[in-house]
């Protein structure tokens, strides 16, 4: 008499026909990504988020624990002019590249001569490096040689050159104009980008019920090209709240602390007051401020988008 065999339970994922199932599939392709995420990103940032938790140097061996002692130290100290200077730079950072990157694009869109050249030519501050960009501009900005001191000397608009980068109502001045002239070349592409997608019916339209340049933008143009207008500014913000080659260049957080920013500080204090357990706690709580802030904005756009 002849048995039967019958099969046994099939191994979770797997399908009738002894294949993988596509959910099984789709997982085995995310998982290597998904395990280098977590070894490059995800470890090293819990680990040094743990570090905020101890007192540790370094330039010393070992480490305590003290908890939050490190949170509450870096709040009672200069945490909030910090702040402060961290928020003027990336607003000014940001806001001021935008309108001269959307000025700049509606210009080019609306089919100048020469446009193609005038585009290749404004791309130019975009590939230089950050640093070089820094040092030409501590030489434009030199009181004793910088060109622009000249060129304001001999209009006739000052006597005596200005230390720009010396004194405390200027530099942050000058650490704005500088970022915004590295960074204005991509803003403008992309909203040149933006502005070539919008239906030039819908101008000819609102032309024809009359509507002027500055109404046509308000109610046709800027409809179009706002989400992409958004991203542009959340991007240049999140870079501009933790930008640090060209602040430190030029000023490395002076005079007298006008231009200290995050990113400054937390370096300062890692590696040249080689106190990691508070620079970590500080480099915390400006993560949070961020997220927070990206957060909000977030939300604010998805309201307005529905």
């Amino acid at each position: 008499m002849s048995t039967v065999d019958t099969p046994g339970p099939r191994p979770r994922g797997v399908t009738a026909a002894g294949r993988l199932s596509d959910r099984t599939f789709a997982w085995l392709l995310v998982l290597p990504g998904l395990a280098m995420f977590a070894v490059i990103i995800v470890y090293p940032l819990v680990a040094s988020l743990a570090t905020g938790f101890f007192e540790q140097s370094l330039v010393k061996p070992g480490r305590r624990f003290t908890g939050l002692s490190n949170f509450a130290d870096a709040l009672k100290g200069d945490f909030w002019p910090v702040l402060w200077r961290t928020v003027e730079f990336t607003v000014g950072a940001t806001a001021l590249p935008f309108v001269l990157g959307l000025a700049l694009a509606l210009a080019l869109n609306s089919g100048i001569k020469g446009g193609g050249l005038l585009r290749g030519l404004f791309l130019f501050p975009w590939v230089i490096p950050g640093v070089v960009v820094s040092f030409l501009w501590l030489w434009i900005f030199n009181a004793n040689y910088g060109v622009l001191n000249g060129v304001l000397m001999r209009s006739g608009l000052m006597d005596t050159g200005i230390s720009w980068l010396g004194r405390t109502d200027t530099a942050m001045l000058a650490v704005i104009v500088t970022k915004s002239w590295a960074s204005f070349p991509w803003m403008m592409v992309m909203l040149l980008a933006g502005l070539q997608t919008v239906p030039k019916e819908l101008h000819e339209a609102a032309a024809v019920d009359g509507a002027g340049a500055i109404r046509r933008f308000r109610n046709v143009t800027w409809p179009q090209i706002r989400g992409i207008a958004g991203i542009v500014v959340l991007l240049e913000f999140i870079w501009n709240f933790q930008h640090f080659d060209t602040i430190y260049v030029l000023t490395g957080g002076g005079p007298a602390g006008a231009t200290r920013t995050f990113a400054v500080a937390v370096y300062d204090t890692a590696f040249k007051g080689f106190d990691l357990g508070h620079a970590t706690a500080l480099g915390a709580l400006w993560m949070v401020l961020l997220l927070g802030a990206v957060a909000v904005y977030l939300r604010a756009e998805g309201k307005g988008a529905r």
